[in-house]
């Protein structure tokens, strides 16, 4: 099974799905500008948010998805500076600091202050990261997660590095590795159920995962006056839980959140990451065998929809692989065919370990 070109292509296509979509927190004004049910790509409407893609396009999300994708690719693994180098030539340039510009329409709150930083204050990377709560580092990472996959300590220092380029905060970094995790758990076949956290919690136990145990042992003295969270100075592993409890809720029948989309209802529709990650891991082990369901039911929730949606596609396509995503979310996506070609190749460099 292709897990890794699933959970990529399942990212691409959940981000380019809800684009058409993208924040209407008014359901109702959502359902008549959209119709009732969104079931396959739009182009976004005149005036609002990605104004002047087409249909099947992704978003500023998806695009640096893909540019750190290809860096992993040229370097045969993460190297950083490639990396930021991509985005001082490549991203920056196209960009003024406003919200409605730059690739894909949009350009997020942690990416213009890394710009701001970076481009007018000429800060070096390392000081570029802002305080911004939201998932923009954590939807990037995602090909390098899977590239790293059956590595969680690697995995760790480098999704963490990676993340604290544009945000600095520990609980987003926290809940951001945690996510990172629970892929790779999934990409390597373990089921999306109520035991995953104890993996998960295993892995900090045995140091593969830099998180502090609080609750026994010496609590073990954090770092004062960092200027951003670095690898073992993330907080309690709490985020680490989140996932279990949310496939317990979803297996439970006296449970249910009917119809699934109103899942945004009950854990929140806003940017913020603690409102995205309990519906994204819901809707994942709800629909863990069920590409189309699980990523339309985060697209027609409305709100945060491209996060939720690009998220949520990623662990369901970790789960069903490339085979179990239907063909015409394949090849309605712009660059589609483009895009398989780079995950299929990310697959086969994947190290055995490191």
């Amino acid at each position: 099974m292709n897990r890794v070109a699933g959970a990529i292509m399942g990212a691409l296509i959940g981000d380019a799905l809800a684009t058409g979509c993208h924040w209407y927190y008014d359901l109702t004004t959502m359902r008549s500008v959209c119709g009732k049910w969104v079931s396959d790509y739009l182009a976004p409407k005149a005036g609002h948010y990605h104004a002047g893609l087409e249909a099947g396009a992704v978003s500023q999300s998806g695009w640096l998805l893909i540019l750190l994708l290809e860096s992993l690719l040229e370097c045969n693994g993460y190297v950083e500076s490639d990396f930021t180098r991509r985005l001082d030539e490549e991203l920056f340039p196209q960009l003024d600091g406003t919200p409605l510009q730059g690739p894909g329409g949009y350009t997020s709150q942690s990416i213009r202050e890394a710009w701001r930083k970076r481009v007018l204050e000429k800060k070096p990377w390392g000081q570029c990261a802002g305080l911004a709560d939201t998932t923009e580092g954590v939807e990037r990472i995602i090909p390098l997660a899977a590239f790293l996959h059956r590595d969680l300590r690697a995995l760790a220092s480098a999704v963490l590095n990676n993340i604290a380029l544009t945000q600095k905060d520990g609980v987003v970094l926290a809940m951001s590795l945690a996510y990172a995790a629970v892929l790779a758990l999934l990409l390597r076949g373990v089921p999306f159920d109520e035991n995953i956290s104890a993996q998960l919690l295993a892995a900090v136990r045995s140091n593969e995962l830099p998180f502090h145990t609080v609750a026994g042992g010496q609590l073990e003295r954090l770092p004062e006056g960092s200027e951003q969270m670095v690898p073992g100075q993330l907080p309690s592993p709490d985020a680490l839980l989140t996932p279990s409890y949310m496939a317990r809720t979803a297996a439970d029948p006296g449970i249910r959140i009917e119809p699934a989309w109103k899942v945004s209802l009950v854990y929140g529709m806003p940017c913020a990451i603690y409102h995205q990650m309990p519906a994204v891991y819901y809707l994942s082990a709800q629909f863990s065998h069920d590409f189309e369901n699980g990523v339309l039911h985060a697209v027609n929730g409305g709100g945060q929809n491209l996060s939720r949606a690009m998220l949520t596609g990623a662990l369901i396509g970790a789960q069903v692989g490339l085979e179990g995503i239907p063909e015409r979310f394949l090849t309605g996506l712009k660059e589609g065919s483009r895009y398989v070609a780079l995950a299929t190749r990310l697959e086969k460099l994947i190290p055995e370990c490191g």
